[in-house]
This record gives structure tokens, sequence and C-alpha cells, in this order.
């Protein structure tokens, strides 16, 4: 049986990083402190907090409902925090919301592209919608198709791309604007193995390039591929760190999914200890 995470991290400086340091640190790119989102009755996101450093491969995991979408969107600036405090690229979520939304990219799991549009003018349509100058958007048209492996179907209709290809397609027209900080939200939901893993391979090489990347999944598998993880269950943070160290603080648990699904487990048997949970 693993413990209770929270006691783990109080007793052991050594296990998931449940309660970060506030210090300034240099790096930090994303900082999240405390952030909380009501819908009426139901607290969505409750006291969530957390740091992502530039370059660093971030993801949000848990359940359908767990909030992790809801997180994003306060990040990206979509939905205002009732509590607590983020900002994103150096600007306030709640307060410097225009100036977040021009410093990230970010791919919805439903994004919107153009199926009767080809894949270049889906391309240009929102790199105008990010006001690249008309000087620049061949070339930064022609570096998306490269890094996103569409260089020879530029001219195909998007409705006609496979599941793979739309996916990659989303990643490039949110990232043609080249911005430091990128959110996925469900990017890999409902494409194949090996798309998956092509897909993969494009987020190492944006972070490589110095974007920090921030991606939920409710894929356990795909929870080793990430520097960092953090894991909600019901609106909050049930551990922290990176999977080897998550891995290490309980021995003999077995896979991430494993642990995960123990501490999930937990958590909602303490909140039915507390006469109730959301």
């Amino acid at each position: 049986m693993i413990r209770d995470p929270r006691r783990l991290a109080a007793s052991d400086p050594g296990g998931p990083d449940l309660v970060q340091p506030r210090e300034a640190s240099p790096d930090t790119v994303v900082d999240v402190d405390r952030i909380t989102r009501r819908f009426g009755p139901v607290v969505a996101v409750d006291h969530v907090s957390f740091r992502i450093r530039k370059g660093e491969i971030f993801g949000i995991l848990g359940p359908n409902g767990s909030g992790k979408t809801t997180t994003i969107r306060m990040l990206c600036g979509l939905l205002a925090p009732d509590d607590g405090t983020a900002t994103v690229a150096g600007f306030d979520v709640a307060r410097e919301t225009e100036r977040v939304k021009s410093s990230i990219g970010y791919m919805s799991q439903a994004f919107g592209l153009y199926k009767d549009l080809t894949l270049d003018e889906n391309l240009r349509f929102y790199g105008g919608l990010y006001s690249i100058p008309d000087a620049e958007l061949d070339e930064r048209i022609r570096w998306t198709r490269e890094r996103m492996h569409l260089a020879r179907i530029g001219g195909q209709l998007a409705g006609t791309l496979s599941g793979g290809e739309k996916q990659r397609l989303a990643l490039g027209s949110a990232t043609i604007h080249r911005p430091p900080v990128v959110f996925l939200d469900e990017p890999t939901a409902g494409v194949d193995p090996a798309a998956r893993r092509l897909f993969w391979q494009i987020i190492r090489g944006l972070a490589a390039d110095g974007a920090t990347i921030i991606v939920t999944t409710h894929y356990m598998d795909e929870a080793e591929r990430f520097d960092r993880l953090a894991f909600l269950s019901r609106g909050h943070l049930i551990a922290l760190g990176d999977p080897a160290g998550v891995k290490g603080r309980f021995p003999g648990a077995g896979s991430l999914e494993d642990i995960f699904v123990e501490l999930q487990q937990q958590d909602e048997r303490a909140a039915g200890g507390a006469g109730g949970g959301r």
C-alpha cells in the first residue's frame, strides 16, 4: 500500500515535490501558485501549485474530470482563476490576458482546421491571425511543414489528411509564430501508435529548441515521456515530480500507472471519509 503522498512529501524531502518553494528562478517560465476554479458548487481545480522551467516537457495527467483542461484554460488566459495566481512567460494570466495569449501556442482537443483549405492555406490563415509579417510568412510556412513532417503535401486539402497528419498540422498552426510556451490538450487522442511516436519526436524537437511544452493526457503509457509530471485527481494535485523520482519514492508499486491508480484511490477514499467528494 502506498502511503499518503502529502505525508510522504512532508516527511521525506527526496519524495515527489508536492509543495514547491516560491523563490524566484531565472529559468521559470510558468509559475502557478494555488490556483482555484469553481463552477457553481463544484471545485474543478483546487489550490494547485507547480513550476515549469524553460525547455521542459511537463505533463498534466489524470482521468476525465480531474481538472486538466480547466487548468490549461486558466494558464492560457481563457478562464480566470477564482483564487491564486499564475504567470506564463512572465505575464499574469488574470491581469495580462492578451500578452499571455500572444506568447503561447494552444492546441485544444478540437483544434479548428479548415477542411476545405489546403494545408498551406491553413498555415497562412493562422500566420495571419498571429500577425506574422508577409515578408516572413512564406519562410515560416516552409519551416513549419519541414518541422511537422508535412513538406510534401502542402497543396492537399486538410479534410483529406490522415488523423496523424491533421494532428501535426494542428500543432504546426499553433506554433507557426514560434511561441516560447506551447499548451497541448490531449494532443494524441485518436491517433495510431506510429503517429503518436512521430508526434512525440516533434515535441522533443521543439523543446530542444527552447520551447516549454505543457501537455495534458489521460494516456498513462505516455507518462515516461515527460521531464516532469503532475497527477491530478478531483481537481487537486496528488503527485508531482520527474518520472524516475516518483517511481523511486514508491518502491514495489510497479508502473507509474499503478502508482497513479493507487494515489487516486487513496484520494477518493479520503474524500469519502471526509463526508463526500466532488
